[in-house]
């Protein structure tokens, strides 16, 4: 599945409020834009076994005093309604592309996926100076009508003061709608495709681990090299459509850099 959500190294709205700017609006003062883009290679879809270059864009924007601990191209576009700097909370969304026939051969004959997104809530927990626990919730829109979960876990080291290390698991699960949209296989889809049928639970999805090295070359620049690999798990490693055409085994790698652009509000 291809996803055009602001990824881990362009990721978050954060919106802080403080005794002292009671009197002024919250969008008063110095903001910044991120921007950029990443390059990885990865496959065609979630459960492919195929693999192509693909590129996104990134876009981050945030009040120019915001001092997010740790961010990974994991996080989807996060809003931060409350931060104590050992636990941080908020709202977080995801853009999902269309997935369609047009994406892959394998997908000939089944329903496409249309363009949508998720919206829902985040929770990070820092129980260490050099760890993060996050926690994803998200409604499907369009795309599927499904409840996504995703939890992470990184540890975090500063080799220098503009290189950055970062490591940990990951896993995924969703609700029967989300399976359904992307993996289930109905008696006129397998007609179509010559797919077997299949009509999927709920349940997880998938488990991996990710790192990254990041390197703020200037105050303005940032790049990254990233990998992943993810084991597909449940209902999708036994959908059809991944045991006859695809693979559970998942591995992406790439590089993305961002430049930022400072401003003023009034």
């Amino acid at each position: 599945m291809r996803t055009a959500s602001v990824s881990a190294l362009s990721a978050a709205l954060v919106l802080l409020g403080s005794t002292a700017m009671a009197q002024e609006a919250w969008w008063s003062g110095d903001w910044y834009v991120k921007l950029g883009g990443a390059g990885f290679v990865a496959p065609r879809f979630q459960g492919d076994n195929s693999y192509i270059l693909q590129g996104k864009p990134l876009i981050s924007v945030g009040k120019g005093d915001e001092d997010v601990r740790f961010i990974s191209r994991n996080d989807n576009t996060s809003f931060s309604l409350y931060d104590n700097r050992m636990i941080r909370l908020g709202v977080t969304g995801k853009i999902l592309l269309p997935r369609d026939g047009d994406t892959s051969n394998d997908l000939k004959g089944l329903k496409p996926v249309e363009w949508g997104g998720e919206l829902g809530g985040f929770a990070e927990v820092y129980p260490t100076d050099w760890m993060r626990f996050r926690t994803e919730i998200r409604q499907g829109i369009r795309s599927h009508d499904g409840v996504v979960g995703d939890l992470a876990a990184d540890a975090f080291y500063d080799v220098t003061p503009t290189v950055r290390v970062s490591a940990g698991p990951r896993l995924s699960f969703a609700t029967e709608g989300y399976m359904d949209a992307y993996y289930g296989v109905n008696a006129k889809e397998s007609a179509k495709s010559g797919l077997s049928k299949y009509n999927p639970d709920g349940g997880l999805q998938s488990t991996g681990i990710g790192g990254a090295v990041n390197w703020k070359a200037t105050e303005q620049l940032e790049t990254s090299l990233f990998a992943e690999y993810t084991r597909l798990l449940g209902p999708v490693a036994d959908s059809s459509l991944v045991k006859e055409r695809g693979s559970r085994d998942q591995f992406m790698i790439g590089v993305s850099a961002t430049y930022k652009f400072n401003f003023k509000i009034p």
